[in-house]
């Protein structure tokens, strides 16, 4: 059931959630749903349940697989809002697409393990933490007894402060030396499916970005699936000069990129575009 320790990765690549199989052998695109009132692209949009629910209802109509709710901006600058104040924003929003589109696939897009928990139980099947653990001590264990798929990220820094100055010697060395010691940290801690995204813009210049990019092929030696968020980030409106409203082509570009390297997950804002891409580069390998 585990691709753990597959580091061969000859093993089909897939995640056990709530007792089902999500497989990998075609590309999942995860919408992204921001119930918060500062996100850098949707902040404010989707803050009342109708809206929430009618935008969850799109993007699966458009194909996506995954919905993934967030109720704490992790842009560049952001400030942390409270726990209670997260919960307040993400508990009614799972249970509303629920009651909706009972088996929408949902993810919690939460540090915290207090949040991740609340949100499991109010119906999320998988929990997707920006600190791969290192912002909460108890959510790995939290995980593991939820028994849950875990999306863990690469970031430096805190989102406050990480695009101030970052520094890597080598960037993609050190974003993987970090995966094989998260890896046997999960292990150790019991945790069994597990997703690894290497935090692009979290931390990271343009030039790490695109150098991460520009290897992501490598990561398949974990032998677990890949997720990457380009979606309308400063990777792509720094070098074309526009803003994020403007940057849907960059991100199918980049989309585009990552998919003929391998990538399982894309985590994108705008689902028929990226459903597109998958598509399309799916006929490449046909």
């Amino acid at each position: 059931m585990s691709n753990l320790l597959n580091i061969t990765g000859s093993a089909p690549l897939s995640i056990n959630y709530r007792g089902r199989l999500m497989f990998f052998e075609t590309p999942v695109v995860m919408g992204i749903l921001n119930v918060t009132p500062d996100s850098f692209f949707d902040g404010g949009k989707f803050n009342e349940t109708k809206a929430i629910t009618e935008r969850a209802l799109l993007m699966l109509k458009e194909g996506a697989g995954i919905i993934d709710i967030g109720g704490q901006s992790s842009k560049p600058g952001a400030q942390t809002v409270s726990v209670e104040e997260e919960l307040k924003r993400v508990i009614p929003a799972i249970k509303s697409i629920l009651q909706e589109i009972p088996d929408a696939i949902i993810s919690i897009d939460t540090n915290r393990s207090e949040v991740a928990v609340r949100a499991v139980e109010a119906g999320a099947s998988i929990v997707n933490d920006i600190s791969a653990g290192d912002d909460d001590s108890e959510m790995l264990a939290a995980v593991a007894s939820l028994e849950v798929p875990y999306i863990a990220m690469h970031k430096k820094g805190i989102p406050a402060t990480m695009q101030d100055n970052p520094v890597y010697d080598d960037v993609v060395k050190e974003v993987m030396d970090y995966f094989v010691e998260k890896i046997y940290e999960f292990k150790q801690a019991g945790i069994t499916d597990v997703i690894l995204d290497p935090g692009f813009g979290f931390g990271k210049t343009v030039e790490h970005n695109y150098s991460l990019l520009n290897s992501l092929q490598l990561f398949q030696i974990c032998g677990v699936p890949l997720m990457a968020g380009f979606s309308r980030k400063s990777m792509i409106c720094k070098p074309l000069q526009v803003n994020p409203d403007k940057a849907l082509n960059g991100t199918t570009v980049l989309n585009t990129i990552a998919l003929q390297k391998g990538i399982n997950i894309l985590r994108v804002h705008d689902v028929k575009e990226a459903v597109e891409a998958v598509k399309l580069t799916g006929l490449l390998k046909s």
